[in-house]
């Protein structure tokens, strides 16, 4: 699916963005240690985008929490490139698409969210996720 959209992104002259979590807050990077045996923590060997993933975006930037916009980086580069409409995929969408979202709608940005491109590690959690991303204006379709 992010292939294929990313292509039609490219095709049409849209640039394609890739956030990559970087852990370098040090409660994050004790957390990453513990339980995800160190991945993601800044400057790791095998802080990478995923595979499939490689050579979709035109940009990555590295985030260090969940909403995609905490280190100022993303709304820069918007704005360089006169971005006003967001397409966000990913994992997870209980968290990081989510809180992305949200932090793009509280920007001003128009966000559509692609259904068939995110994945949620708790399926259970969806209907209060719609909930809180229909409640800050962000379409579910």
């Amino acid at each position: 699916m992010l292939p294929r959209r990313s292509k039609r992104a490219k095709a049409k002259s849209q640039p394609v963005i890739a956030l990559r979590q970087e852990r370098s807050i040090p409660s994050k990077k004790l957390l990453a240690r513990l339980l995800m045996k160190g991945q993601g923590i800044a400057g790791a060997d095998r802080l990478s985008l995923a595979a499939p993933f490689a050579g979709l975006s035109d940009h990555i930037l590295l985030k260090r929490v969940q909403d995609g916009f905490e280190t100022g980086a993303l709304g820069t580069l918007l704005a360089t490139l006169e971005v006003g409409h967001l397409r966000i995929a990913g994992l997870d969408r209980n968290d990081c698409v989510a809180k992305t979202a949200v932090a793009a709608r509280l920007r001003g940005y128009d966000v559509a969210r692609l259904t068939k491109a995110v994945l949620p590690a708790d399926l259970e959690a969806a209907p209060v996720t719609f909930k809180r991303l229909a409640k800050a204006g962000v379409p579910l379709g």
